[in-house]
């Protein structure tokens, strides 16, 4: 299974984002999406899944939770949009790492892109795709791909879009 993972697009979807995301089986976004009009967009194009974000409207919340725990080819996730980076994650999110033991959980809100497991829970890879929209402090706009196969992450890529706009 291909993923594209996108997160605070802030009502700016980029036209490259559907180039990249051609071989993707599943788009996740994990939050502040800004415009219901970026959800419209993905989902025409194609199955998608998200959270919302602390920008995010009454209008986004309904049709994303702040939670995604999904399965995917043996792969257990858990996205949200504000959770920390390990080791210091937010006070809600280190309970919940214990107690859903992801293998995959995935985060946005920081505008930083990071993949690393988590050193204190080795099995946990901790993954922020940055950030694709056009406002915030980033200087690169990213979102990456990858793929799950029995049980595992692979190719993993992220994926620059250009630099930010100058606000």
């Amino acid at each position: 299974m291909k993923i594209g993972l996108i997160s605070d697009t802030h009502s700016y979807l980029d036209p490259k984002v559907f180039e990249y995301f051609e071989a993707v089986d599943e788009i996740w976004h994990v939050g502040d999406v800004g415009s219901f009009d970026v959800i419209e967009q993905l989902e025409k194009f194609k199955p998608l899944y998200g959270v919302y974000g602390n920008i995010d409207s009454h209008q986004v919340r309904t049709v994303f939770p702040e939670d995604q725990k999904m399965m995917r080819e043996g792969v257990k996730v858990w996205m949200t949009h504000i959770g920390g980076k390990p080791p210091r994650y937010n006070t809600r999110t280190k309970p919940l790492i214990e107690s859903l033991q992801p293998d995959i959980f995935i985060c946005g809100h920081s505008h930083i892109c990071a993949v690393m497991h988590d050193p204190k829970r080795k099995n946990v890879l901790y993954i922020n795709p940055g950030a694709a929209g056009i406002h915030g402090f980033h200087r690169m706009r990213t979102v990456m791909r990858f793929d799950l196969e029995n049980g595992k992450i692979k190719d993993l890529q992220v994926i620059e879009l250009g630099l930010r706009a100058k606000e």
